[in-house]
């Protein structure tokens, strides 16, 4: 353990960010020893809300190449650590505590720190979608960024810790259009389209809900010879969104299916396989797909980003729809029961509780719940 705590600084790019600028900041400036921010070309007062927390502030010449902006960021660094944002993230007030908890506390021998990303929320707060990025790396270490867009951290070796500390992402602008060209830029001057860049490319048509082209792109993907393995997977799980759309139900459950090659099956992939029954009134074969999501919340899903739902409550409503369509009152009640512990709140599971409270008081008592 290390006698006193870790310096970190906070290396940040910005450019027209005066809407979050402040609010990240504020939700972290004071666990900082250090804050370097590099403007890449603001028109706004970014410039002026990044001077009220730091004299580190520099000017950068965008050239549409987001690791050469960031590596420029973290060359300014002086600390043992450095931690980086984007303007639209924000430490909420347990992560706040976590993270301070964090940097009391962590080996000198870790050389980079994994944290959840919190993606999207819904009307009561629920978390809808997570991911986990490397988010605090050893300076020592040299690690660099690579990637003009959807740029990653290049960690080739050395002791990677996963943290629980959140940080979460509330964006405020739309960057499709910058992607888009970006991305065009990017693949004009490669010469060829594989390998990541077909990947990014691939999601890119995706976002625009060019549902065929992205299909097309993910089946070239999942053609070649090698590549990531989480890419790979996510590629099934888009695809499989692609063809749902598209209106072509048997490739999508051969793309879901497809996904087990990769690895173990995920509970994301298997809540998809069993919406897919699910929506064929196949209640038992539904009921099969979503008890493995259950058995395989356990597992990490590593990078990727996810539908953290999956992860906890869904399988347990979609559960308790088909045991109620199989005339199993009482497990149905379970899982309704087990999602609410989820969603305390939500009007529809709290209508079903009754509902099924009432359907069991009027079924013979072998049927109804123990207490």
């Amino acid at each position: 353990m290390t006698e006193h705590p870790m310096t970190i600084s906070l290396c940040m790019i910005v450019k027209n960010e005066e809407q979050t600028l402040a609010r990240c900041l504020d939700s972290i400036a004071d666990l900082m020893d250090e804050i370097i921010i590099v403007d890449t070309g603001s028109m706004d007062q970014t410039k002026t809300i990044a001077a009220r927390y730091t004299n580190r502030l520099y000017t950068f010449d965008w050239d549409d190449d987001f690791a050469a902006a960031r590596n420029e960021s973290f060359d300014k660094a002086t600390c043992s650590y450095i931690m980086w944002l984007d303007a639209d993230d924000v430490l909420l007030g347990p992560d706040r505590e976590r993270l301070r908890s964090l940097k009391q506390r962590l080996s000198k021998d870790i050389d980079a720190v994994v944290m959840p990303l919190h993606l999207a929320e819904g009307e009561q707060g629920e978390l809808l979608f997570t991911s986990r990025r490397i988010r605090l790396v050893k300076r020592e270490r040299q690690y660099h960024w690579e990637g003009r867009l959807h740029e990653d951290l290049v960690i080739p070796q050395g002791q990677i810790v996963h943290s629980d500390v959140a940080v979460t992402h509330r964006r405020m602008q739309d960057h499709m259009l910058r992607n888009q060209r970006i991305l065009a830029r990017w693949i004009s001057e490669s010469g060829k389209l594989e390998g990541r860049l077909l990947y990014f490319y691939a999601n890119e048509c995706f976002d625009r809900k060019e549902y065929a082209e992205a299909a097309e792109a993910f089946t070239h993907l999942l053609e070649e010879p090698s590549g990531y393995r989480e890419d790979r997977i996510t590629a099934c799980a888009r695809s499989a969104e692609c063809y749902l759309h598209l209106g072509k139900p048997e490739q999508q459950l051969d793309s879901l299916l497809r996904s087990f090659r990769y690895g173990v099956p995920q509970a994301d992939l298997c809540c998809m396989i069993g919406d897919w029954f699910f929506t064929r009134n196949e209640w038992s074969t539904a009921a099969y797909w979503y008890e493995k999501a259950l058995e395989q919340q356990h597992h990490l899903p590593g990078m990727r980003p996810v539908p953290l739902p999956c992860y906890s409550w869904l399988p347990h409503v979609r559960l308790s729809h088909c045991y109620a369509h199989a005339g199993k009152l009482d497990v149905s009640y379970e899982h309704n029961q087990t999602a609410l512990r989820y969603l305390p709140d939500d009007p529809h599971l709290l209508d079903n509780a009754r509902k099924l409270r009432e359907a069991i008081s009027n079924s013979p008592p072998s049927t109804r719940p123990s207490k």
